[in-house]
């Protein structure tokens, strides 16, 4: 799985970056018995559709011209969003004293989930530390199923 997406990802990345995009992530999943390949872009200013729909038809035929897929699959081009999902040790160091969600694996006080500003992240062992009102806390990276931006409305 991981092969594919990463094929994807240099594929996409010069047709992405001829729109002024970047790719921000790309999934190979299956989801209720199909297979999608998604491709999540970033960009200054944010993404729009039309940005979507020239890097989705570029990257179809590059994929059906290197056709590393078997079997069917629905590929989905779209914008990272508001509230994207911080994966690499690159994405928490740009996105420091931001506003996050916290998910665990299993309840922590109670609950799964926590709301935050990003304080701390250790790239040797993965762990990320929140500040929860006048608290810091660190969670393990073992414990962590997701660390997403979070928007806050006035």
């Amino acid at each position: 799985m991981k092969k594919i997406a990463e094929l994807t990802a240099e594929l996409a990345a010069p047709v992405a970056a001829e729109r002024g995009c970047t790719i921000w992530d790309v999934e190979y999943v299956k989801e209720a018995g199909t297979w999608y390949l998604r491709v999540l872009l970033d960009k200054e200013g944010g993404v729009d559709i039309l940005d979507c729909e020239a890097i989705s038809r570029k990257v179809s035929d590059l994929l059906d011209e290197a056709d590393p897929i078997e079997g069917s699959y629905t590929l989905e081009v779209g914008s990272a969003g508001a509230e994207r999902a911080l994966k690499r040790p690159g994405d928490f160091v740009r996105f420091m004293d931001s506003p996050v969600t916290v998910r665990l694996y299993r309840n922590r006080d109670g609950r799964k989930e926590f709301a935050g500003t990003l304080t701390g992240f250790d790239e040797g062992t993965g762990a990320v530390t929140v500040r929860i009102g006048d608290n810091e806390t660190t969670f393990e990276k073992a414990d962590t199923a997701l660390v997403r931006l979070r928007v806050e409305f006035s």
